[in-house]
């Protein structure tokens, strides 16, 4: 979708709908005198329907009224209760309004500024919000269809007389937050690429053609390089498999001075069987997704490059298809690790933290960065723990947890962080090497996961990332999600920890 800023009033734009919000109104409020305009466009229709109690304001609630003059709609979307509207409640409402236009003839949109802007999302923060919601509503997957119901193609943001002096800096900040757009866009598209095409080999060449593209050196390390690192974990998990593992490396230099190394490591098991301790078969048509922590490492590279951030960023992948064949690792086996940390398998579906094993000791001791954070569906007990829509941090570090949170709050993509004691690292102990890849107690399991990660993180600051529920949606979640999510992967993570790395110049 194409996105830009226009200066004129909404109504006086060439669109075939112009968007406008309301907030939650109480039963005699007067129509609020920024949508006159609107109104008067419509012939009065708009303030006919607010009197007559039509328009209420609630959230996801949309009016569609023809204009008389012939030139197009006006839609009017709820943004819900006045004290509760932020950024967020823009970003839905933008994505809202453009999926109730799909397959409804209308190509553009205009965007009055002036009607989403309130005391909890100044005119800067409205107008990314704005373009969050309308890029990542109209988003479709369309790699394998050969039909689409069409929708809208290209949104504007009208500043009216409001917001036409802060021009210059809006104009900028929408230039950037487009570019975290293609960055998350991008991450879903290669996220729902199924698994007989995406496979390890896949998804190396794929950060090779992002390298060329972006000028960032990348690294692919085949399964004869990965043997003679003895990376274990990664070799072992990918055995099963007629397509080997690799682990690739991005480097993006920095364009600050302060020399500081962020590493971003993620989980790239192109696709899930469980192996031996097999998974039940109405899990398995998802396990396409089980790559979005490597595909998002992608994204974030994307956009850190892109968006010239200040720190250098460290993008690692541990790529691996997780299958049963003849040499496919067992329940009982004991695997030896980048660090040389022996790792006990007793379960061959949790094999995430077994392949994360060696990429985060290769990125701890290889570039020993100041914050490593590293992102995968890890674990099913963080849906039970946190549900679809929010992911689990575990951290060393409260500060790289406050930073993490506040571009969580910024971004809206949820974080709740978790804690981590002693109780939890002694789950992970084994009696026959140094940790087991899961126990025999059920409880605590996505904290036993970060427990396991501890052990190859490194000395310096982490953030386990656990985003096994946001990182996709189905057809029973996804009516629970915000409607800037679809069906499939979702790019979690990528506006998150772009906005945490762009902070770092701060």
């Amino acid at each position: 979708m194409k996105i830009a800023l226009d200066r004129r009033e909404a109504v006086a734009a060439s669109v075939d709908v112009v968007v406008a919000g309301v907030a939650e109104r109480a039963e005699k409020d007067p129509l609020p005198r920024r949508l006159q305009r609107e109104s008067e466009a419509c012939n009065g229709l708009l303030a006919a329907a607010w009197q007559r109690g039509e328009i209420k304001g609630k959230r996801a609630e949309v009016t569609v009224l023809h204009r008389p003059d012939g030139r197009g709609r006006v839609l009017i979307v709820g943004l819900g209760p006045v004290a509760g509207r932020d950024a967020e409640g823009i970003r839905r409402a933008a994505a809202t309004a453009v999926r109730a236009l799909k397959g409804k003839g209308a190509r553009t949109v205009g965007f009055k500024l002036a009607s989403f802007v309130s005391d909890g999302a100044r005119s800067e923060a409205a107008v990314r919000a704005i373009a969050d919601g309308a890029a990542l509503g109209a988003y479709e997957f369309l790699k394998y269809r050969s039909t689409s119901d069409g929708g809208v193609e290209e949104a504007t943001i009208q500043l009216g007389e409001e917001h036409q002096r802060e021009e210059s800096g809006l104009r900028s900040a929408l230039d950037q937050q487009l570019e975290v757009i293609e960055a998350v866009l991008y991450t879903r598209d290669i996220a729902n690429v199924p698994a007989n095409t995406a496979t390890p080999q896949w998804l190396a060449e794929e950060a090779l053609r992002l390298g060329k593209e972006l000028g960032v050196k990348v690294t692919v390390f085949d399964e004869a390089k990965l043997a003679e690192m003895h990376c274990g974990g990664l070799l072992a998990v990918g055995g099963g498999s007629d397509h080997p593992p690799r682990m690739v490396v991005l480097e993006y230099p920095g364009a600050g001075r302060s020399g500081k190394t962020v590493a971003v490591v993620g989980k790239g098991i192109t696709f899930d069987s469980g192996g031996i301790s097999i998974k039940p078969g109405p899990m398995m048509a998802d396990m396409k997704f089980d790559k979005s922590g490597a595909c998002a490492v992608l994204g974030i590279v994307r956009a850190a490059a892109s968006l010239k951030v200040a720190p250098r960023v460290i993008g690692v992948l541990a790529c691996a298809e997780n299958l049963l064949g003849g040499g496919a690792y067992r329940p009982g086996d004991i695997v030896r690790t980048y660090n040389g940390k022996t790792i006990e398998v007793r379960n061959t579906d949790a094999e995430g933290r077994v392949v994360l094993s060696d990429a985060l000791a290769y990125a701890a001791e290889k570039y020993k960065p100041d914050a490593l954070v590293e992102l995968s569906t890890l674990t099913g007990a963080e849906v039970i723990a946190l549900g679809d829509d929010t992911a689990a941090v575990v951290s060393n570090d409260d500060a790289l947890v406050t930073r993490l949170l506040a571009a969580s709050a910024a971004t809206g993509e949820p974080l709740w962080r978790m804690p981590l004691s002693d109780y939890h690292r002694d789950l992970v102990k084994s009696d026959v090497g140094d940790v087991r890849n899961n126990t025999e107690i059920t409880v605590a399991g996505l904290l036993q996961g970060a427990a396991f990660l501890e052990n190859f993180m490194g000395p310096g600051a982490w953030a386990h990332i656990d985003m096994a529920g946001p990182a996709y949606t189905s057809m029973t979640t996804r009516k629970y999600q915000p409607p800037y999510q679809c069906i499939g992967a979702t790019g979690f993570g990528v506006r998150m920890v772009t906005r945490y790395l762009l902070d770092q110049a701060k």
